[in-house]
């Protein structure tokens, strides 16, 4: 199994850049969460990529993955601008925990989705609290909308279970995180083709839960 095979396996979305030149191009001038970095790309290696990239002012966090193992290329690979740095070849736990360490510490500022907001043949009007799919009027509860609301304006972003129990639920509510799950469920039955494979809200194995449209 590939790593990206193994990452999609957890629950990323993923994309791939097989040489330097295509992954600067689009590490510029596309939107993600984190990018990891292999130091020995075809064409511009990932310590060239990796400078470029800061020098253009992207804060995408950046983790580097390398063969090279000596002392001195590490701090060279910080000093660049990666924040992380993990030799190969490497277990997939450690990477795994090195990018959910980089993901938390990324801020999770709303992007307001203005009056409607469509995903697939799900449409949502924020001003009359109404969601539609194929046409048809979906029931939601006021704290399933809340929370679908949550979702899209963090779209892109893990959420932890605790996150959402206070954003969502609030800080004087009294529910668990397995009251999340449910309503996570009851979502995915009424938004998701397939609920138990869901397109939309995926969950991220030990973290929480992702909205990707």
């Amino acid at each position: 199994m590939t790593l990206t095979d193994r990452l999609i396996a957890e629950g990323y979305d993923v994309e791939t850049a097989t040489d330097g030149e295509t992954g600067l191009a689009r590490g510029s001038a596309e939107s993600f969460a984190l990018i990891i970095l292999d130091g020995m790309l075809p064409g511009r290696d990932g310590f060239d990529v990796c400078r470029t990239i800061r020098q253009r002012g992207v804060q995408t966090p950046i983790l580097m993955l390398t063969a090279r193992g000596q002392v001195v290329d590490r701090v060279v690979g910080l000093k660049l601008g990666a924040d992380d740095y993990l030799t190969k070849p490497f277990e997939m736990a450690e990477l795994l925990a090195r990018l959910e360490a980089l993901l938390r510490r990324v801020p999770r500022a709303a992007v307001p989705p203005g009056d409607s907001y469509q995903f697939g043949d799900v449409k949502i009007d924020f001003r009359k609290a109404e969601v539609t799919r194929a046409g048809q009027a979906l029931e939601l509860s006021a704290r399933e909308f809340k929370l679908l609301r949550y979702f899209i304006e963090h779209r892109g972003a893990t959420l932890s279970r605790d996150e959402l129990l206070n954003e969502v639920w609030g800080y004087n509510a009294m529910p668990n995180t397995r009251t999340v799950d449910v309503h996570v469920a009851w979502l995915r039955q009424k938004l998701e083709a397939h609920p138990r494979r869901p397109q939309y809200i995926h969950t991220i194995h030990g973290l929480g839960y992702k909205f990707i449209a």
